[in-house]
């Protein structure tokens, strides 16, 4: 699989999550997909400070993405 054809994958998967994290006034966006394994997000909105963000990032964002990006091993959050 290519950078971009990887790239494309895990944007599929953010936009498949985007709607869970809207409804709760957040959202994330993609900004790096490293070695083809470690994918770097940053969550926004109501997401930045959430007590649960780290297990949505884990249990819902990591998972989505794997589903469609299985060589991902780690979803990470950056915060500015």
């Amino acid at each position: 699989m290519t950078p971009e054809e990887l790239k494309i994958k895990v944007e599929t998967a953010l936009e498949e999550i985007r709607p869970f994290l809207q409804s709760d006034g957040g959202d994330i966006s993609l900004l790096s997909i490293e070695d083809g394994k470690l994918v770097k997000v940053q969550l926004q909105g109501a997401c930045v400070g959430c007590s649960v963000n780290q297990m949505t990032l884990k249990s819902g964002v990591e998972m989505t993405i794997k589903k469609h990006a299985p060589q991902i091993e780690e979803v990470i959050n950056i915060e500015i």
